[in-house]
């Protein structure tokens, strides 16, 4: 599975969070991996888990950065998809040395395009312009 397919499947279990209790995300990683249309090998499995574990390490982190950043909004009022988006987008910005900050705004701006609504693009490449 290449980069941007890894990214995608993180987003898809990154997304459970908002649908889901914390104490029945284990669970629910579980499910989401056991899917043979989702991860067929081993390392794809290991890659997403370890990416996920490290963003929820950092999510309150996130969303704090978030909130200060995106003037008139709050993380309450985003919607789902691209709240998921930029947190994933946001790790990599300021947590992930291997992904550059470009490579990361122009990953999640394709996820908006892919998952969100029409305007998802331009919100979530306006939010995260404001960390580079």
């Amino acid at each position: 599975m290449g980069r941007r397919e890894l990214r995608e499947q993180i987003f898809l279990l990154l997304f459970r969070v908002e649908f889901n209790e914390l104490s029945d995300m284990p669970e629910q990683m579980q499910l989401f991996l056991a899917d043979e249309e989702t991860v067929r090998k081993q390392a794809d499995a290991d890659y997403i888990t370890k990416k996920y574990d490290k963003i929820m390490e950092k999510l309150s982190d996130i969303d704090e950065q978030l909130e200060q950043k995106a003037e008139n909004w709050n993380v309450a009022r985003m919607g789902k998809v691209e709240l998921t988006i930029l947190r994933l987008a946001l790790y990599e910005i300021m947590y992930d040395e291997d992904v550059p900050a470009g490579v990361a705004i122009n990953e999640a701006v394709e996820l908006a395009k892919k998952f969100g609504q029409e305007s998802s693009g331009s919100f979530v490449n306006a939010v995260l312009a404001k960390f580079v």
